[in-house]
This record gives structure tokens, sequence and C-alpha cells, in this order.
């Protein structure tokens, strides 16, 4: 069966991306203060809805990987949608606090079955082994999310209100999500008995290959506590050096490009070089710019631009090394295990952020997030050490004798 054309597969999943990361994930950068305002529900509670619905996808993402490892990712994705539309259909209906947060249990199970880790699957078990190229374009599509559900948001707030805006996503997702999962994302060609034996065999790892996912997996795990503390106490902690909460926003708004500039241009290194490169350069660019703040220095700028060119290969990255370390074969429901712990680290780390920069203060949280990213740059390297043998510098698995 020959695979299907990719433009518009990941064209279709770069849209499903924008509305799925905008309308959970990025949902609540807008509404979470006139959510509070109108109800009187405590922020913090509001802000925890986030936090437990990134807990459920991450309780439910192996699951989600070794379903489409075997059956591909339409039904997920399709699944994914009409969560979302309920979940957010719960929020805009939620006379309590506690019904608000079961709306997000929906969501979690939304994000859990949408977000990057169910597409990179849905593209690694349709194109195998040549899923690279599309997974960097699909990166570059979700990176315009915020850019486009922000303002998004914001006008849908002005014109409707928080509960509207919850209704209109939710819409939007059985309008214009759904259908295009249905219509576009084809089911995956008829598995080999190759690929059946490694989609079984999936949980059974030698050792080398066994020490490369625990390591992945702790790269996973402290990139996605970086990025969530970042993301929510940026402003905060660029107050405490000084800078007036207008520069610190706009200071902020260089991240998303940065982001977007990245993906772009490992896109024109069209895969001449290994995922791990990319890996090492996010987690390197990450620790310059975190040490450029830490360390109190002018060009808070340069700074946020170079974190956020890291953080936005990062994103590759997550989906790219898995494929080249383990291989087509079992992708899809290593993923789906390697998801959990950056997703379950990302529901805590805003938390345990909050905490430290209440009771020690912004230097011992600079402090915190430079170990962080000085200690992924050290699991990064180690990787190398434990590739396969069995894999070419471009990160395509060679063919066994």
């Amino acid at each position: 069966m020959t695979p299907p054309h990719r433009w518009p597969v990941t064209s279709a999943l770069g849209v499903i991306q924008i509305l799925t990361w905008g309308s959970s994930f990025y949902l609540l950068s807008v509404l979470a203060t006139p959510m509070s305002r109108d109800t009187g529900w405590p922020l913090g509670w509001v802000i925890g809805g986030l936090s437990l619905g990134l807990l459920v996808a991450g309780l439910v993402s192996p699951r989600v990987g070794a379903f489409i490892g075997e059956h591909g990712g339409r039904p997920m994705l399709a699944f994914a949608a009409i969560a979302l539309a309920l979940g957010l259909t719960g929020l805009a209906l939620a006379p309590y606090v506690t019904a608000y947060l079961a709306a997000w249990l929906l969501i979690g199970l939304g994000m859990g079955t949408g977000l990057y880790d169910p597409a990179f699957a849905t593209l690694g078990r349709l194109y195998g082994a040549e899923a690279r190229s599309a997974i960097t374009t699909l990166t570059l599509w979700g990176g315009f999310a915020s850019t486009v559900c922000w303002p998004l948001s914001a006008f849908l707030l002005e014109q409707v209100g928080w509960r509207g805006t919850c209704l209109a996503y939710a819409a939007l997702h059985l309008t214009v999500t759904l259908p295009l999962v249905l219509v576009v994302i084809p089911s995956p060609p008829p598995p080999t008995a190759r690929r059946l034996k490694g989609s079984n065999a999936s949980a059974r790892l030698d050792g080398r290959e066994r020490r490369a996912f625990l390591l992945m997996a702790g790269v996973l795990t402290l990139g996605g506590t970086v990025m969530a503390m970042v993301s929510v106490h940026l402003i905060t902690l660029l107050q405490a050096r000084g800078v007036a909460l207008t520069s610190a926003v706009a200071y902020g708004a260089l991240i998303g490009p940065s982001q977007v500039g990245a993906r772009i241009i490992e896109m024109a290194g069209k895969g001449r070089h290994h995922p791990l490169w990319t890996l090492t350069a996010a987690m390197v660019l990450v620790i310059l710019g975190i040490a450029m703040l830490t360390a109190g220095l002018p060009l808070v700028g340069l700074a946020l631009v170079l974190y956020g060119a890291g953080n936005g290969i990062y994103s590759i990255a997550r989906g790219t090394v898995p494929l080249a370390l383990f291989g087509p074969e079992r992708y899809a429901a290593l993923v789906g295990r390697l998801a959990r712990p950056g997703l379950v680290a990302q529901a805590l780390a805003p938390s345990v952020g909050a905490v430290v920069l209440t009771h020690a203060g912004a230097d011992a949280t600079y402090a915190l997030l430079s170990v962080l990213a000085v200690a992924n740059v050290a699991l990064a390297l180690s990787l190398w050490r434990v590739r396969p043998r069995s894999q070419g510098a471009g990160g395509r698995l060679r063919r066994s004798p």
C-alpha cells in the first residue's frame, strides 16, 4: 500500500494541532482571570484545571500510543475532537468549581489523545522511518497555536464572554477538527509481520535500548518541568530582575517567533543530521538562555530568543529522536510511554515553581531552572553513548544483513 501524500495529511494535522493546543493548553492564558472574576472561584483552582487535565493526559498516553501502533491515529484523533468538544461545553455550563474541574477531566482525555505525541505516533504509523520531515513540519504548524488562538480567545471573550468562548471552541472541534480527521487522515497501511512483532515486543527493550529509553524519559521530564515553570512564572521572574511589566511582556513575546524561526532552520537541514544533534542543540540553547537570565545579564531579549529557539527545536526532537533510537515498528507505543513523564512534569511544575518562588525567592527559582537545564544537557549527551549501533548518522536504521 502506497503511503498517503504528506502535505494534505500534515496540513490537516497542523490545523488540528493549532485548535487542540489553543483550546486546551493555551486556553487559560486568556480566560483564567475572567473566569475567576466572573464566578468568584479562586484563581488557583481555575488554573489547577489545566494541571488536572495534564495529569489525565499523562495517565492515558501509554495506552494511546499502543492503540495507535495497532490501529492508526484516525480513531484516536476523532475521539480527541469529541472529548475536547464535550469538555469545553462542560466548562461553559459549569455552575460550580467541582463541575469545572470535572470538565477538565474530559479535556485531559482530549489532550492525551490529540496533542503532539498522538499526532507524532500517527505520522510514524503512516510513514514509518520516513516520518521525520512530516514530524518537523507538524511542529512548525503547532508553533502558531498561541499566535492564532490567543487573539481569537481575546476577541471571543470580548464578544461572547468566557463561557461563549468555550462553546465556540467546542463548535470548532465538531465542525473543523473532527471532519478533518475523518476526511483527510487516512487509515494506516496493514501491519506487516515485522510491525506486529515489534508492537507486541514494545515493552521488551534490551539493555542498551532500556538505557536509551530511560535517558529519553529523563530528558522529557526535565524538559517539561523547565518549559512549564518558565511559561507560568516568566513575567514574575523578569520583574524580580527589575524589568518593568510592559517590558517583561514584550520580552516574553519573543519566545514564540524564536520557536518558529528555529523550526524553520531545522526544516532547512532536510534531515541531514542525526536527530540527537537537534536534541543536543535544543538543550544547549535552553541552558544558554536560562544561564543568561540567572546571571542577570542585561541582554534579556537575546536570552529569551536563545531559550525560545531551544524550546522550538526541542518539540521536534521529542518526535524524531525516539523514531531514530527505536525504529518505526515500535515508535507509536514507545512515544505513548515516553509522553507520560513529560505531561506529569508539566502538570506539577507550575506548583513547584510557585512554592520555590514564594518561599525561597526569584534567585532560588532561577538557580533551580539552571540546575535542571544543565542536567538535561548531560542526559542528552549521554544518549549519544547508548544509541543503537545499527543506526547511521542521519537517524535512519540500516537494514540487517
